[in-house]
C-alpha cells in the first residue's frame, strides 16, 4: 500500500515534467516520421543510446547516470540524485556501397554507392525520483534500423531477359529498404541500498519501405507483395528487466534482458520476408561492470548478445531452397552479434564530464549472404566514441558525442535469379560518422 501511495503522489508531482516530456515526445515523433532510419550499428540495433551512451560507446550496464539508462538497464535509474529529462539528437552518416568485380552477371560492375548520407535520429528519457527509494522512467528511443538507397543506375544485365524495369541494381529502377525502429518504454526501478531492481515495459513500432526487388518474383511466394509497396507499420510488446549489484562501495556489477518482440506481420511485404512478412524483433542481453577509480573516474566493461537468429526475416540463409515470403523461406542470413564495450567517464567539476569508449562486435554477415545484403550492408565492427558534458545553468548541462566507425567490408559470390555466379564477386562496404547533440535538465 505504501508503494502505491508512493507512486499516486508521484503522479500527481510529476504531472509539469510529463507536459514536457509529452511536448518533447510530439517533436520526437514529427522528426521520426520523416526521417529515414539507420543508426550506429551492431547489426542493425543501436549501439548506443543517448548523447552519455553514445560518448560510451554503448557502455553502461552497471554505471547509468542519467535517464537514457533506461534503455541499458533500468535498474540503474534506481541511482540517480536528481529527478531528469534528457533530449538528444544524433546526426548520423553511414558511407555504404558495394563494388562488384570478375564474370558476366547480373548487379552492375565496379562501384555503386547508396544516396541519402545524414540521418537525424531523436531520443528523449525522463527519470522522475518517488518516494521510498523509487524512480519512475519514460523513454522514446531508436532502437535500431536499415537504410539503403541506390539510384536506377544503368544494368546492362536488365536487358538480357523480361524484367521489371531497363535500370537498378536489380533491374527493378530505383532500389533499396528503409527499416525504422522506435522504443516507447515505461520503467520502474526501486533502490534497495546494495541491490537495485528495474522493470520496463516497452512497445515497439516497425516502420518499412523496400523498392526495386521485383526482379525476384518467381522466387516469391506472394509476388504482389514483395516489392515497392510504400510503408507499412508493424507493431508489437516486449520488455526490459534489469539489476546492479554494488558488493562494495566504488565498484559495481549489472545486467539487463530485453525480451524477444513478437512484432504484427509486414503484410504489404509478404512476399519478402520469412513467414509472411514476419520481422520480430529478437532478444538481447547485457552485462557490465564498472569501477570508481576515484570518486570522480569510472571505468566500465560491458558484454552485449544479439539473438538475431530468433528473427527468420533476419537470421534465415539467403540460400534457402524456399520462395521469400513462404514459412522458414530466405531472410538476411544474419549470425548472432557478440559485442564487448570498454568505457571511461572523468568529472573533472560538477560543471564538466569526459567520456571516451570503444565497442566491437562479432561480423554479423558471411560472404554466402552479401548479395541480398547489398540492401543491409550492416558490416561494422568497431566503433571509437568520445563526449563531454558542460554544466550551465540551474541543474542544465549541454552534451555532445562523436563516433567513428572505420571501413569494413565483407565479399562472397554474386547470387542472381537465376543463381550462383562464381565467376563474379561482390564486396559490400561501409564506415559511419556519427555526431549527438543532447540537453539534460534536472526537475
Amino acid at each position: 500500500m505504501a508503494l502505491i501511495a508512493s507512486c499516486s503522489s508521484g503522479f500527481a508531482e510529476m504531472r509539469p515534467a510529463i507536459s514536457r516530456l509529452l511536448t518533447g515526445a510530439s517533436a520526437f515523433l514529427a522528426l521520426a516520421a520523416v526521417a529515414p532510419a539507420a543508426h550506429a550499428t551492431e547489426g542493425y540495433f543501436s549501439n548506443g543510446v543517448g548523447a552519455r551512451g553514445k560518448a560510451l560507446a554503448g557502455a553502461g550496464a552497471a554505471d547509468g547516470r542519467d535517464a537514457t539508462a533506461i534503455n541499458v538497464n533500468p535498474a540503474s535509474i534506481a541511482t540517480l540524485e536528481d529527478s531528469e529529462i534528457a533530449i538528444a539528437v544524433s546526426l548520423f552518416n553511414p558511407n555504404r556501397d558495394f563494388t562488384v568485380t570478375g564474370d558476366p552477371g547480373f548487379l552492375p560492375a565496379g562501384n555503386t554507392e547508396s544516396n541519402v548520407d545524414i540521418f537525424p535520429i531523436p531520443n528523449l528519457a525522463l527519470a522522475y525520483k518517488l518516494g521510498g527509494n523509487g524512480t519512475l522512467g519514460f523513454s522514446l528511443s531508436g532502437n535500431g534500423g536499415l537504410n539503403t538507397n541506390y539510384s536506377a543506375v544503368a544494368n546492362p544485365a536488365c536487358g538480357t531477359m523480361p524484367l521489371p524495369a531497363p535500370d537498378g541494381i536489380f533491374c527493378g529502377g530505383e532500389a533499396g529498404v528503409n527499416m525504422m525502429q522506435a522504443f516507447f518504454a515505461a520503467a520502474y526501478a526501486h533502490d534497495f541500498g546494495a541491490v537495485r531492481v528495474g522493470v520496463s515495459p516497452i512497445f515497439a513500432v516497425q516502420r518499412f519501405r523496400g523498392r526495386g526487388v521485383a526482379a525476384f518474383g518467381g522466387f516469391s511466394a506472394d509476388p504482389a507483395n514483395l516489392s515497392d509497396n510504400g510503408h507499412d507499420i508493424s507493431t508489437g510488446f516486449g520488455a526490459r528487466v534489469g539489476i546492479e549489484v554494488e558488493p562494495v562501495d566504488g565498484f559495481r556489477i549489472g545486467g539487463a534482458y530485453q525480451t524477444k518482440f513478437a512484432m504484427s506481420e509486414f503484410d504489404d511485404y509478404a512476399g519478402l520476408f520469412a513467414d509472411q512478412g514476419d520481422f520480430d524483433i529478437p532478444s538481447t542481453w547485457q552485462v557490465g561492470v564498472a569501477a570508481d577509480v576515484t570518486p570522480q573516474f569510472t571505468v566500465m566493461a560491458d558484454y552485449r548478445r544479439i539473438n538475431y537468429s530468433e528473427a527468420g526475416s533476419v537470421g534465415n540463409s539467403s540460400r534457402i531452397m524456399a520462395p521469400f515470403g513462404s514459412s522458414g523461406g530466405p531472410g538476411f542470413g544474419w549470425d548472432d552479434v557478440d559485442a564487448y564495450k570498454i568505457a571511461a567517464e572523468y568529472r573533472a567539476s560538477d560543471t564538466l564530464a569526459l567520456r571516451a569508449g570503444y565497442a566491437h562486435n562479432s561480423q554479423p554477415i558471411s560472404g554466402d549472404d552479401v548479395t541480398i545484403n547489398v540492401l543491409a550492408p550492416g558490416v561494422i565492427q568497431d566503433h571509437f566514441t568520445a563526449g563531454a558534458s558542460f554544466g550551465f545553468g540551474s541543474g542544465a548541462a549541454f552534451e555532445l558525442a562523436l563516433m567513428y566507425a572505420p571501413d569494413e567490408s565483407v565479399s562472397g559470390i554474386e547470387v542472381s535469379p537465376l543463381g550462383p555466379n562464381p565467376g563474379r564477386t561482390v564486396e559490400i562496404e561501409m564506415n559511419q560518422l556519427e555526431l549527438t547533440l543532447g540537453l539534460k535538465f534536472k526537475l
